[in-house]
């Protein structure tokens, strides 16, 4: 059990190492060896935690995408919170995250880009990371629907526009390096107002 723990915690270093390096170098520079010498250990040894650069890249993401579903995890499990301002306050915690790791999601917009030049749908790779992102939303408007605190909606329709406005917020930040975030916030805040039913409003 404690060979396993020790594993794990190894794996962990070097993915957050590995991190640093996507971003500094981006995914297409970035080679094994690199990543070997940034986490001070031969190729050889990086070959025991991953098989390939891909496999690290993808668990870096898979790590963030996991950080932020636990935070998001947080606020919505906090029974102090009303629906509303659990809604609101996971759009904040999103844009938070992406504001402090807009480099890598630049390195990972370079790399969505990249599988579809090599006849890859992108789209597929992404929607498998975010379904539970999606499903979260989605019990959210259901949820603030039933209770009054949300009009009556269409809760894919709304879902979906959240969500573009998350996918909006990334390329703001990761791809035209805005480092204003309260816009993005004021956008998010204003979209909720919109679905918020009038006596539920403070």
């Amino acid at each position: 059990m404690a060979i396993i723990v020790e594993h794990d915690k190894r794996r962990h270093k070097i993915l957050e190492k590995a991190l640093d390096v996507f971003v500094e170098e981006g995914y297409e520079d970035v080679t094994f060896q690199k990543i070997a010498d940034r986490c001070g250990i031969t190729r050889t040894t990086l070959y025991i935690y991953f098989k390939n650069k891909r496999e690290i890249f993808l668990w870096s993401i898979k790590q963030l995408i996991s950080g932020i579903e636990t935070t998001i995890m947080q606020i919505v499990n906090n029974t102090s919170f009303n629906t509303e301002k659990c809604f609101r306050k996971m759009l904040m915690s999103i844009v938070d995250a992406i504001g402090e790791n807009k480099k890598l999601f630049s390195v990972l917009l370079l790399y969505l880009i990249q599988l579809q030049k090599s006849g890859i749908d992108p789209r597929k790779r992404v929607m498998r990371r975010v379904i539970k992102l999606r499903h979260i939303m989605t019990t959210l408007l259901i949820r603030g629907t039933k209770s009054g605190e949300f009009k009556k909606i269409n809760v894919k329709v709304v879902n979906d526009m959240f969500y573009g406005l998350i996918e909006s917020a990334i390329f703001r930040l990761a791809v035209l390096a805005q480092e204003n975030i309260d816009d993005i916030r004021d956008i998010l805040n204003f979209a909720v107002d919109g679905i918020v039913a009038k006596r539920s409003r403070a």
